[in-house]
């Protein structure tokens, strides 16, 4: 196995917010935001164009869980992050997302 140190784990997508939990705290008080993030581009795939539709749990921690807060279902945005399970014992991926872009409105 490789050093999971070395191994880069990172992710940018852009999309529109679709759902959005209530701004909750940890024992230790950091803000913590649950969300989901729809995608629809189009890819190049072998030579080909292939359409891409998709939905993605994501979490945000700290400043950017009080700026998503703030935010409306259906705003465009980019986020920069990285995929982890979503709990020790699930092999689901969830988004946590370390940068958030707001979309120009």
């Amino acid at each position: 196995m490789t050093d999971a140190k070395a191994v880069p784990n990172q992710i940018e997508i852009h999309g529109r917010l679709i759902e959005l939990d209530a701004l909750r705290h940890t024992p230790a008080g950091i803000a913590v935001l649950k969300f989901s993030l729809g995608h629809e581009s189009t890819q190049m795939e072998a030579g080909v164009p292939r359409k891409v539709s998709c939905e993605i749990e994501g979490i945000a921690f700290d400043r950017e869980a009080r700026l998503l807060a703030t935010a409306s279902l259906g705003l465009g945005l980019t986020l920069h992050g990285f995929m982890d399970r979503k709990s020790r014992n699930s092999n689901r991926l969830v988004l946590h997302a370390t940068r958030i872009e707001f979309e120009n409105i």
